[in-house]
């Protein structure tokens, strides 16, 4: 997930030639959303909802086309770049904007962090020796220092890497479904229920488990929007690429989890990469090989092109809206934020300390903390009539915005209070550097107003 805006602030004076296509848009969105969840979860969704993690999939996977509608419906509306930081700073003013910024760049910090760690779990399958606290604590900030080293010197290699990335992506998922298929044990998919559910008689807090964690899966088309004015014909092509992207990926997740059980059954639970050990156990090493280098490259090139588009969104926020300070905006002789950058790659690294799915529940939260203002900016302008659309309009009056905004208040529920103590500081944090921020301007204005004298 979180990848596509990486072309984020990028070219922009780049001719229409140069803008992105529909079918560019498309792919940016199926990277965007297919990251390191899909190869590292599925044992997690099932350990919560057994066999049933599929309807999981199948439900998550409507209450999030029923908030991408509401984006397709903004986008529609706005042709800048910045999505859910731009909605809400129309709809709800500047305070509101701010907090979604800083949202939007502590997410990017949380992915980078989250790939970082997928991509040590996902070594530690060839190299054992890996799995050691030192390690855990070494190899994230290794990572992450060579990835800021390198976007302090330049950016040239994004757009390759992110692509490469991608392939290899698209292709691993293709690779397990078409061969997977044929080794599929009808046994497997029994019972609907794991027993760990129907002991403790929790149906709805094993369901909402699985449902947090799969709306993680879901949750990188938020970011397609982004990157609005490098599109040709946003208002139009976004939309689109919206619920062509989401009902792409809702049967690629739909088939990798049915086939992964069919292959693995209750065995699923022991692995940390049970895509690759459903291709050994059904096919041999050699499968299990080229799912693992597969995994590698991609998750490497999520993190390699969040490593460059977090911070570029940090510095557009503070340099061309003014949503952050000032300073997150300062670049050196190369033209990379070197502020942005290095505070990123601090944040990113304290928080790989942090387990996977516990980052998982982060950012599930955080990109939560955007949905909700971009639904009701929907409700708001609805009404209003600002901001007509343009190409796309949400059919159905406030019915979808209305149960998007009711299903999204129930992963409320499924957070433990320390994510909620993490989101809480930030938001505290966001209160006091706008009020920081507010109070330095008011002062400028004084001292001008002393000067004019």
């Amino acid at each position: 997930m979180a990848t596509a805006n990486s072309q984020m602030t990028s070219n922009k004076g780049d001719s229409a030639k140069n803008k992105l296509s529909f079918t560019s848009i498309y792919f940016l969105g199926i990277n965007a959303i297919v990251g390191s969840g899909a190869f590292l979860l599925p044992q997690e969704i099932y350990k919560h909802m057994g066999v049933m993690s599929i309807l999981v999939i199948l439900s998550a996977a409507i209450t999030v086309s029923m908030i991408a509608l509401c984006y397709a419906d903004l986008s529609s509306r706005f042709s800048g770049s910045g999505a859910a930081w731009l909605y809400s700073y129309n709809a709800f003013g500047k305070f509101t904007g701010f907090q979604i910024g800083l949202f939007s760049w502590f997410l990017g910090c949380l992915t980078l962090a989250a790939e970082s760690v997928a991509l040590l779990r996902t070594l530690k399958n060839i190299f054992p020796q890996l799995d050691n606290d030192m390690i855990k604590i070494l190899f994230p900030l290794t990572l992450i220092l060579i990835l800021a080293i390198i976007n302090l010197f330049g950016t040239s290699l994004v757009k390759l890497i992110n692509g490469i990335s991608s392939a290899f992506k698209i292709f691993i998922v293709l690779f397990f479904i078409i061969l997977g298929v044929f080794f599929i044990h009808k046994v497997n998919f029994t019972p609907l229920v794991p027993s760990t559910v129907t002991n403790t008689k929790s149906f709805m807090g094993h369901f909402g488990s699985a449902f947090s964690v799969v709306f993680y899966m879901f949750s990188g088309f938020s970011f397609i929007p982004v990157a609005a004015a490098q599109m040709k014909n946003p208002e139009k092509n976004i939309p689109k690429a919206l619920i062509y992207v989401m009902a792409s990926v809702t049967v690629l997740y739909t088939l990798v989890q049915a086939i992964a059980i069919g292959i693995l059954g209750t065995t699923i639970v022991k692995y940390d990469v049970p895509i690759a050990e459903a291709m050994k156990i059904g096919i041999g090493q050699w499968a299990y090989a080229i799912i693992i280098l597969g995994m590698i490259i991609s998750i490497f090139g999520v993190a390699f092109a969040v490593s460059f588009s977090t911070p570029a969104l940090a510095a557009s926020l503070a340099e061309e809206h003014h949503l952050l300070p000032s300073s997150l905006g300062k670049k050196n002789k190369y033209g990379a934020p070197f502020v942005a950058v290095i505070i990123t790659s601090v944040i990113s690294v304290l928080a790989t300390q942090c387990s996977y799915i516990f980052l998982v529940s982060c950012i599930v939260l955080a990109s939560f903390i955007q949905y909700v203002p971009s639904i009701l900016a929907v409700i708001k302008f609805k009404k209003t009539k600002q901001f007509p659309n343009n190409g796309f309009s949400l059919k159905g009056g406030y019915t979808i915005p209305i149960l998007a905004l009711a299903i999204s208040m129930y992963l409320l529920t499924n957070f433990n209070m320390k994510v909620l103590l993490v989101m809480g500081i930030v938001f505290l944090l966001g209160v006091v550097l706008y009020e920081t921020k507010i109070k330095a301007k008011s002062n400028d204005k004084h001292e001008v107003a002393k000067a004019t004298k």
